[in-house]
């Protein structure tokens, strides 16, 4: 997969707040997301992130 720091992703299930749209702040071995919906930062594997993302809706240039 191809994702970028500034992508905007939606993920397959949504976060206690409501929200399954989320911002990529750091790309590596881990990927540190944020919630569009109330702001929460998490850091997962990317494994784990790959299978949870759904779509890309908005690239970085």
């Amino acid at each position: 997969m191809d994702l970028r720091v500034g992508d905007i992703v939606q993920t397959r299930k949504k976060h206690p707040c409501g929200s399954d749209r989320w911002e990529i702040l750091r790309v590596g071995m881990d990927f540190r997301l944020r919630c569009l919906g109330c702001g929460r930062l998490i850091l997962i594997p990317r494994i784990k992130a790959e299978k949870s993302i759904k779509r890309v809706e908005v690239k970085s240039p």
